[in-house]
């Protein structure tokens, strides 16, 4: 028996040698070197993303309420103050919990020898890491009070969301610093350290409020609070967080933003603030009508969608990029190139009315051929005799391009230069009727071009950069918008394009009050269906279609898109969204967008109804 007793303690002494060699000595902590956050906040400065992460402040368990700490030794380490740094009795009852159950449900590490792993040692698990973790918690605990290490474990300790620590988890999540957190807050961060990403409040608020009510009945248990206190928490359990608006589809929208800010500023040393011009109603309303819609759907052979608002001034609102992020974070506004269809075919009749043609002027509408092209109209249906503002409305292919060949293609080339598109097209005549392909924003923004009377603008989302010490590192500042259409080519062809949803293709788009223009888009076979339209405050375009380009099922844009328009601009028309151009603003309807026009075409841009803060539904 002492022979077994002898090399057991021999086997012992050469184990706990072989984990002591090449322990780290104290002054090899692991830095904490953390990517630099990236935070882009909406127009009403709620959160949409961050990328990175954040570091808060330094706190001291004194400055923070006692209740903080108690919610996270409550579920964490409950004999924090009673143990040496390792916890026999809980990692006892910790191996008993995991036999019971079959499975690794509960860990026996304290807070000491979390603490010594995240300081030290790799996430790694085997005997030799963790045998090391326990002397390093040995070695911690007597170097350092508790409280030292309950702070140091409180600095450091990851919650989600890019947040490292509980400063900065508090300002993340409730915009607040730690020294403010109330005791369900606390409950709420305290159960983010099982699973941050399954527990985030942001993204999953049932199972974080079911977490944080375990939180507050084990500081109950433990006797941090009394039951009356557990009632009247559990009672007013509610998840309030500062982003809890956002939604994975936002998330289009800030990876294009967040792709643009090399561009912007170049401090990659330092964590960043960007707020920008989206608008939380309009984009949930957008999701909302989308997801109501495609849930409708049955054999149309329709996989994706995607949709941009934006103001005349360029200012990009709201952006659906596609169906779900989760499973695709192709962005389908910003990089799909697709064809476009007859939503370009009021850039064809802008250079007829540029070459002093007017809407009442007549075209032929029948079956037209030049060499081995030959364009159809849709059902093979021809008219004979139209108006050029007839031909728009209804749409008609083989009208457009007898329009085309008399104004020729180098005017249709120069016109869409114009409207800022940033390739060049081919110089076909199929180019007129959208046989080459552009982006939904692209085309979005040409339509915002005939919304704000023919003014040059570029789509632009970031309005300020800072960085976290409130250092202005990038102010948006409003360009010179150049005339580059005039007003009267641009009342006609707007006049034109009223008469579409009144009387044409895209009657579907036709809302209950004031003004709407716009223009329906279906490629060859179906492939892509586009509607762009625009009132007197927004230009919305949607496009449908399919990843792989298969055909869908006689989808046309009159159809499904301009449907989906009509339902999410019925509701978007009642949203108040200020305009952050400052030199620029909209008229009312019809006699207001007239005289919008007369003073542009005299060169007056103050602000039309000469208020300080513009906004584009007044």
């Amino acid at each position: 028996m002492l022979t077994l007793g002898l090399w057991s303690f021999a086997a012992l002494v050469l184990l706990l040698g072989w984990c002591a060699w090449g322990l780290p000595s104290a002054d090899q902590v692991k830095p904490f070197t953390i990517q630099h956050s990236i935070t882009i906040l909406a127009g009403d400065g709620s959160v949409l993303a961050r990328y990175g992460g954040l570091k808060g402040e330094p706190i001291n368990v004194k400055q923070i309420p006692p209740y903080v700490s108690a919610a996270v030794l409550s579920i964490e380490d409950r004999r924090f103050y009673d143990h040496f740094g390792i916890d026999p009795l809980g990692l006892v009852r910790a191996m008993w919990t995991n036999l019971r159950a079959r499975r690794w449900v509960q860990g026996g590490s304290t807070i000491t020898q979390q603490l010594a792993k995240n300081l030290f040692l790799t996430p790694d698990k085997n005997l030799r890491r963790k045998i090391q973790e326990a002397m390093l918690a040995l070695w911690i605990e007597r170097k350092f009070t508790k409280d030292e290490i309950l702070s140091a474990y409180l600095n450091r300790v990851y919650f989600g969301s890019g947040a490292y620590g509980i400063d900065a988890a508090a300002k993340t999540y409730f915009g607040k610093p730690a020294t403010d957190l109330t005791l369900w807050e606390s409950a709420v961060l305290a159960g983010l350290l099982k699973a941050p990403s399954k527990y985030s409040p942001s993204s999953n608020p049932r199972l974080a409020r079911e977490r944080a009510k375990t939180v507050i009945a084990a500081m109950e248990e433990a006797g941090y609070i009394d039951k009356e206190m557990e009632k009247q928490e559990l009672r007013e359990a509610k998840i309030r967080v500062i982003d809890a608006a956002a939604s994975g589809e936002n998330r289009y929208f800030a990876d294009w933003v967040t792709e643009q800010i090399d561009s912007y500023v170049s401090a990659a040393d330092r964590d960043l603030i960007v707020r920008t011009t989206f608008n939380p109603q309009l984009q949930q309303l957008a999701e909302t009508h989308e997801k109501a819609f495609f849930a409708g759907l049955k054999h149309e052979n329709i996989s994706q969608a995607a949709i941009v608002t934006m103001g005349p001034d360029g200012a990009v609102l709201a952006m659906l990029g596609g169906r779900d992020y989760e499973a695709s974070q192709f962005n389908r506004a910003t990089q799909a190139q697709r064809q476009p269809g007859s939503a370009f075919k009021p850039f064809v009749y802008m250079a007829a009315l540029e070459a002093g043609y007017h809407p009442e002027d007549r075209v032929i509408d029948a079956p037209f051929t030049s060499g081995t092209y030959r364009p159809q109209n849709y059902d093979d249906k021809y008219y004979g005799e139209v108006t050029l503002a007839q031909a728009l409305a209804l749409s008609l292919n083989t009208a457009t391009i007898r329009v085309l060949q008399q104004v020729g293609v180098g005017a249709l080339l120069d016109v869409a230069q114009r409207f800022n598109f940033s390739k060049p097209f081919k110089p076909e005549l199929s180019t007129g009727l959208g046989a080459d392909e552009t982006t939904l924003l692209e085309m979005t923004n040409a339509y915002a071009m005939i919304a704000n009377g023919g003014y040059a603008v570029w789509p632009y989302a970031v309005l300020s950069i800072e960085d976290t010490q409130g250092n202005i590192l990038y102010q948006h500042e409003e360009p010179v918008h150049a005339q580059m259409f005039s007003a009267r080519t641009i009342a006609d062809l707007d006049g034109m394009l009223q008469e579409v949803v009144a009387e044409g293709t895209g009657k579907a788009a036709m809302l209950s009050r004031g003004r709407v223009a716009g223009k329906t888009g279906t490629s060859q076979n179906y492939r892509d269906a586009w509607f762009i339209g625009y009132t007197n405050r927004f230009i919305t375009g949607i496009w449908m279609g399919n990843d792989d380009d298969t055909p869908m099922d006689k989808v046309s844009g009159g159809k499904y898109p301009a449907r989906l328009w009509h339902d999410y601009m019925e509701q978007a028309i009642n949203v108040d969204v200020p305009s952050y151009a400052r030199h620029m603003s909209w008229g009312d309807v019809g006699d207001g967008f007239s005289r919008m026009l007369q003073r542009w075409s005299s060169g007056d841009l103050r602000d039309f109804h000469g208020s300080d803060v513009p906004v584009y539904n007044q």
